[in-house]
């Protein structure tokens, strides 16, 4: 993230015995407009698929991530480009994203119509979202159970993220998404205020680096575990979820149903295992009955 991503403004607060006139440090929301240029080189057409409040930064990255997690794309060799269009504005904002499709590229925009996952509210049945993530998923949603981490070292990995997360630190206001390796180590974090946002951008930026699937890897929310980021994170094969707040009982079916290792209420030196506890290699000393 970068200093865009922050704004200053002046505020007036108030204890017990006074008020002070002073500035706070917000987290910026702004909408971003994902467009899609697809189709042969004699007939090329720019398409309109999702417009979300995000935190500007990762623009590109966003933009690829969502394409993917939604189905739109399988990967990332689709994309010939990304780069923001420079329309009209009054404050000369960055506000649109293009990504273009290399010709011939057929991309699964019936996704965008029948709005699966862009909201936390969309009211679909919870079983035929589970079919649908299935059948555009380019990966196998019956991982092996290669990868094994110890509770011990889950305890770690929320400290380590507040160490890394830089806007949050300043505003109090982002959800941050944190990739780690099955030993601790941190891979890469992203900021939003939106949290499908800042998974959609560490999906995005693992997509750059051929990173997926992320088999073995661990991956860390700031806050609750929804059904969106359960669905965005088997799409991108991830296998072990854990996250510092609860999750939903539709997150937890597709967790279930995908073989993925749900974690929740990972903090101070506790947390919940919601599905494929297997993963979670737990010593003597954290075992009671």
């Amino acid at each position: 993230m970068s200093a865009s991503s922050i704004t200053y403004l002046p505020i007036t607060k108030v204890n017990q015995v006074a008020s002070t006139e002073t500035s706070d440090a917000l987290a910026i929301e702004e909408p971003l407009e994902i467009k899609l240029e697809h189709g042969s080189k004699e007939n090329r057409q720019v398409q309109n698929i999702s417009v979300t409040m995000r935190t500007p930064g990762n623009d590109a990255e966003l933009a690829l991530g969502f394409l993917f997690t939604e189905g739109i794309i399988q990967n990332q060799k689709e994309v010939a480009s990304i780069a923001h269009s420079f329309i009209a504005c009054a404050e000369n904002k960055e506000n649109v994203i293009q990504v273009t499709l290399s010709e011939d590229i057929i991309p699964n925009v019936r996704n965008t119509e029948r709005n699966f996952y862009t909201t936390s509210s969309c009211g679909v049945c919870g079983k035929g979202s589970i079919n649908a993530i299935r059948t555009v998923s380019a990966y196998d949603h019956q991982p092996k159970d290669d990868n094994f981490i110890n509770a011990d070292l889950l305890h770690q990995l929320p400290k380590t993220l507040s160490v890394h997360q830089e806007v949050f630190a300043d505003t109090g206001g982002l959800h941050a998404s944190a990739l780690f390796t099955p030993t601790g180590e941190l891979l890469l974090v992203r900021e939003d205020v939106g949290r499908h946002n800042a998974l959609d951008k560490l999906i995005g930026a693992a997509l750059n680096k051929n990173w997926l699937p992320l088999a073995n890897s661990i991956l860390l929310l700031s806050g609750r575990a929804s059904f969106e980021l359960v669905q965005k994170a088997a799409m991108a094969g991830i296998t072990v979820i854990a996250a510092v707040g609860a999750p939903s009982s539709l997150a937890v079916q597709l967790a279930e149903e995908f073989n993925i290792t749900l974690i929740g209420f990972l903090r101070n030196e506790r947390f919940n295992i919601y599905t494929a506890a297997h993963r979670i290699l737990i010593t003597e000393h954290e075992t009671t009955h």
